[in-house]
């Protein structure tokens, strides 16, 4: 009884110590992740939740080329409309009128929270899903990260103009304008006051209208829709197991066509790819969501490593490097994700079948 009264006035003094000495402030998180301490002195609970925010990241096990017997990359994708998969949707954030203030969830962020947060502060290095000369048109050599999208040497996004500026196409959705009407001149000291600006053209020596940037509305957590994940199953024989390892992933979110006033669903897109081993590092020290038992939250780092969540196969390796959904269709199409699945889990059942 007297050690543990002991123990909780320490951790109560250095609780009260940190946030004196501005280490932490009322809002603020303790090596990446949100704490229960609102303020000086303050527990908002029993005791002080520190394990996933201060905790280090297990490193995999080191794998020899010698020693993968066997191996299968796949790409799948999480729906974050499944239940199962809710912990990686929830909560939402809100940017209220798509200004620079960003509300977030006092408690928990939801995973998209988390890497817009680290993207922004140049702890993730976002890799563009097509060349970044081709602006806006779809490839399919995103996942190889093969497009890194970097601010100039020294700088940050909070630093580099251009560069948040091209970020701001994979943070957020452009919206152009269909009938764009130039920029009035509105200084009164100049003489083509209240008419249209012009500027002359550097590549072409011409004079042209100035016209106003296109809207950028940021993504909020509501506007992800899946997360599709690149990843290798293989079999280890030094240790003897299946193993599986994410290599890259991707947050997509709905292609949707503004034109006329009215909103129109034309499909779905990546936004960017991330090198998964490198997302480790941030997700180890975030809380998820436990409907079971509020003392066991893991992080989401553990969330994959644990497989606690439901992905749907949507290509495997194979002869045509294709898509199952270039042949196959609707039902059939997830007849063919389980079918790649059971292949997968009789590889290990087979080992140990004399």
């Amino acid at each position: 009884m007297m050690r543990s009264l002991i123990v909780n006035t320490v951790f109560m003094l250095i609780a009260g110590l940190t946030l004196a000495a501005g280490g932490t402030n009322p809002g603020e998180e303790i090596s990446g992740g949100p704490i229960n301490v609102p303020s000086d002195g303050i527990i908002d609970g029993v005791y002080i939740q520190q394990h996933i925010p201060t905790k280090r990241m297990i490193p995999y096990e080191y794998v020899r080329e010698a020693d993968a017997m066997w191996s299968r990359r796949v790409w799948e994708y999480i729906d974050l409309r499944e239940k199962i998969n809710h912990p990686l949707y929830y909560p939402h954030d809100e940017i209220p009128g798509g200004g620079e203030t960003w509300i977030k969830n006092a408690t928990r962020w939801s995973l998209w929270t988390v890497i817009r947060t680290h993207v922004m502060n140049g702890d993730l290095t976002v890799y563009s899903p097509y060349l970044p000369e081709l602006q806006g048109t779809a490839g399919n050599d995103g996942d190889q990260l093969k497009y890194p999208i970097l601010p100039q040497p020294g700088l940050n996004y909070y630093t580099d103009s251009v560069y948040r500026s091209t970020m701001s196409y994979y943070l957020g959705r452009v919206i152009e304008d269909t009938d764009p009407q130039p920029l009035i001149d509105e200084d009164p000291n100049s003489p083509n006051f209240g008419e249209p600006l012009t500027r002359i053209d550097p590549a072409t020596g011409f004079e042209e209208f100035v016209y106003p940037p296109p809207t950028q509305v940021p993504y909020l957590s509501q506007d992800i829709i899946q997360y599709r994940l690149k990843e290798d199953w293989f079999f280890d024989k030094e240790r003897s197991v299946l193993d599986v390892r994410i290599i890259a992933m991707a947050p997509v979110v709905y292609t949707i066509d503004e034109s006329g006033g009215t909103k129109q669903i034309k499909g779905m897109e990546e936004i960017f790819w991330l090198y998964f081993p490198h997302c480790r590092f941030v997700f180890n020290n975030y809380f998820v969501y436990n409907d079971k038992n509020d003392s066991q939250w893991m992080s989401f780092d553990d969330l994959f490593w644990k497989r606690k969540f439901n992905g749907v196969i949507y290509k495997a390796t194979n002869t045509f490097d294709r898509q199952i959904e270039s042949y196959r269709n609707g039902i059939d199409a997830l007849y063919e994700s389980e079918k790649i699945k059971d292949e997968i889990r009789l590889i290990e059942h087979d080992v140990w079948s004399f």
